[in-house]
């Protein structure tokens, strides 16, 4: 246990605390038991760390932070650990990685009914399933999901400029002025094709020459350690995905043809259907299916994109074709915290409400003319009008 307080110790020194993400505001930090989900690279260990540094003063007996990857849990439960750090006075103990220990549900569960006042904080893939597995969570922890950078944080990151997030009603109701509380003060576009090509994973700082090769170590480790984790695959099927992922980033726009396409990856047509379901909860696609029919959980998706536009630029450089990478980065940042349909006339309905056609600066409102609360997002634009939002405004929504 020493072991893990030193290396506690030694990640939390290199931790900053210059930026945060949206999300540290959002999580009520005072419930007992706490999930923070996301997709590899996306910045969960760094969120929990900073909270300690703000909270406790370090180093303390009342909080510590373990890897479960680490070798120590090779000999030691989770159980174990948390009696001993109860026991010595613990009262806040942070699970990082928690996809990777076997049987975590049954584990967690037993602290949470065991120690009282001891608050615990578990990190893991968003592939991870809270009802799944022999321990139902579901009514005892609170859930938080952590996607990638938006626009508004990376530019925060990337250029220290600092704006409030917009309200999705807010954007609604009076987009010019939304954009205009930007505009006045950067000229948006000038950093937007950076973000699209960079700017979705935090770890561009570390290098953004080296940003395309981490980029596709990531997707790598996503596939081959990740999902292995917690989904019963092999190898081939692995192998199988990677196919897929291939196929679809370097196809616009991609509505399956779930028979020739199993036929092409070499799986039957339900196996074909559960690779999109873990790919998506994996964040590497993402699923539209039709407003008339809703979401099916195993239902064919009518449309499949790739989770972000980064991933677009790594897995099928120079093949980039843009009116796919609008819809990507429109999709992308209003699926979070909104349900969006594939409508009959439109490229996305919103919460079943709002429609919405994307394009370049010069689509007009030929398909969803006369429809209401429809709007045309225009790309390469930076005030809009109204009825008319420019593509970058999205990126602000958290």
């Amino acid at each position: 246990m020493d072991q893990l307080y030193e290396i506690f110790g030694i990640k939390l020194r290199s931790v900053p605390l210059d930026f945060t993400r949206f999300l540290y505001h959002r999580i009520n930090w005072d419930n007992r038991l706490i999930s923070i989900l996301g997709a590899r690279g996306t910045g969960k260990t760094t969120l929990v760390l900073q909270h300690i540094r703000r909270k406790f003063k370090v180093p303390s007996k009342e909080v510590l932070y373990a890897d479960v990857n680490h070798i120590y849990f090779s000999k030691n439960t989770l159980l174990d650990l948390a009696d001993r750090f109860y026991k010595a006075g613990g009262k806040f103990l942070i699970l990082d990685e928690i996809h990777k220990y076997a049987n975590w549900s049954v584990e967690i569960k037993q602290i949470y009914d065991t120690y009282k006042t001891l608050h615990v904080v578990f990190t893991g893939s968003s592939i991870l399933e809270i009802k799944k597995g022999e321990a139902d969570l579901s009514r005892r922890v609170v859930s938080y999901l952590l996607p990638g950078l938006s626009f508004r944080e990376f530019l925060a990151l990337d250029q220290g400029l600092r704006f409030d997030a917009v309200d999705w009603g807010e954007l609604m109701a009076h987009p010019v002025e939304a954009a205009q509380a930007v505009t006045t003060r950067i000229k948006p576009l000038a950093f937007f094709s950076d973000y699209l090509r960079y700017g979705y994973y935090p770890f561009f700082t570390e290098g953004k020459r080296e940003y395309p090769e981490k980029l596709m170590q990531t997707i790598e480790l996503i596939l081959e350690v990740d999902l292995p984790a917690v989904e019963t695959i092999d190898f081939a099927q692995i192998q199988k995905m990677k196919k897929l992922l291939a196929i679809i980033s370097e196809a616009f726009p991609f509505k399956p043809n779930t028979l020739k396409l199993s036929e092409m990856i070499g799986v039957s047509r339900p196996t074909l259907i559960r690779f999109f379901f873990m790919l998506n909860r994996a964040q590497l696609l993402m699923l539209l299916q039709s407003a008339t029919k809703g979401v099916r959980k195993l239902g064919k998706p009518d449309k499949i994109y790739l989770n972000n536009t980064n991933l677009m630029y790594a897995l099928a450089p120079g093949q980039v074709n843009r009116g796919n990478l609008r819809e990507t980065f429109f999709l992308n940042q209003a699926v979070h915290g909104h349900g969006v349909t594939l409508p009959k006339s439109g490229d996305f309905l919103v919460d079943g409400r709002y429609l919405f056609e994307v394009g370049g600066k010069n689509k007009t409102r030929k398909q969803i003319a006369g429809m209401p609360n429809a709007f045309v997002v225009k790309d390469d634009i930076e005030t809009g009008a109204p009825g008319v939002l420019p593509l970058w405004l999205l990126g602000f929504l958290y």
